[in-house]
């Protein structure tokens, strides 16, 4: 059993080490330039000096799919900081302080919880529009609420427990109860939290890509290159298949290594 988790904690570590390196150097590790249009190669299968073949404008697909990890990974990345931060600052508060703090702040949750998360990003991007600056404050607010429940309802266990109580006689501050013996102990939940909401949060900026509120139309993206390609699967069906099939891997992995993370942190599941 334990020889299994190792196995569902590497292997999808490994996969997101290999796309964060390639997102970090992608202008080095594209075979070919992704922009380039080569009229006498469009729609080509793979092989003839096109490792994934080329897409209807004769572009290179493996070029494209490296450039496009970079503003996925930075997107993703962005948003689930920008939601993390807020929404375990606001759970932190919510749960220890209680009182009207406590139902401002929940209440809030359950209103964006309300909505699917694809409408919900749909309409605030379309009314704000789609830089890559909205585009990661839209997905942080997504994530915001379930990373703050998180938050509450750990607080709301821990504040509680014998430690704090001896910190709390012992006269040390509301803050520093909170930031020296709360927080630290709730930060396992939160670390799978993460990798989960980085998986969901790839999965939201496809589709948004994919229905043309991504990214302007000059940045390389998986959902663009999908939405781009689809008219063309009749011919070619490896244009869509490929950025669909990166995307499907980069949002198993996350899923599988919040899974691992959550079996790993948890003191009832080591035996």
């Amino acid at each position: 059993m334990k020889r299994f988790r190792n196995v569902r904690l590497y292997v999808p570590g490994l996969f997101i080490a290999i796309l964060l390196f390639t997102a970090l150097f992608s202008e080095f590790l594209t075979p070919l330039d992704p922009m380039e249009m080569r009229e006498d190669h469009t729609l080509q299968p793979p092989g003839k000096g096109f490792v994934l073949g080329t897409d209807e404008f004769g572009r290179d697909i493996l070029s494209r799919i490296i450039v496009g990890s970079t503003l996925t990974m930075l997107v993703s990345g962005g948003a689930v900081a920008v939601g993390t931060i807020s929404g375990t600052l606001l759970g932190l508060v919510a749960g220890y302080y209680g009182g009207i703090v406590d139902a401002i702040i929940m209440r809030a949750c359950d209103v964006i919880l309300c909505f699917p998360s694809i409408l919900l990003a749909t309409f605030i991007v379309a009314f704000w529009g789609s830089s890559i600056i909205n585009l990661i404050l839209v997905l942080g607010l997504l994530q915001f609420p379930r990373n703050c429940r998180v938050t509450y309802s750990m607080t709301l266990y821990t504040k509680n427990m014998e430690f704090v109580e001896a910190a709390r006689a012992d006269g040390a501050s509301r803050l520093r109860i909170v930031l020296r013996h709360v927080l630290p102990n709730i930060m396992a939940p939160i670390i799978v939290q993460v990798s989960l909401g980085l998986g969901s949060t790839i999965l939201t900026e496809s589709g948004l890509s994919f229905l043309g509120l991504g990214p302007p139309p000059t940045v390389v993206t998986w959902g663009r290159m999908i939405m781009q390609s689809m008219r063309f699967m009749r011919l070619s069906p490896l244009v869509v298949v490929w950025p669909a099939l990166v995307i499907s891997l980069t949002v198993l992995s996350f899923n599988l290594l919040g899974d691992a993370l959550r079996d790993t942190m948890d003191p009832r599941l080591r035996k």
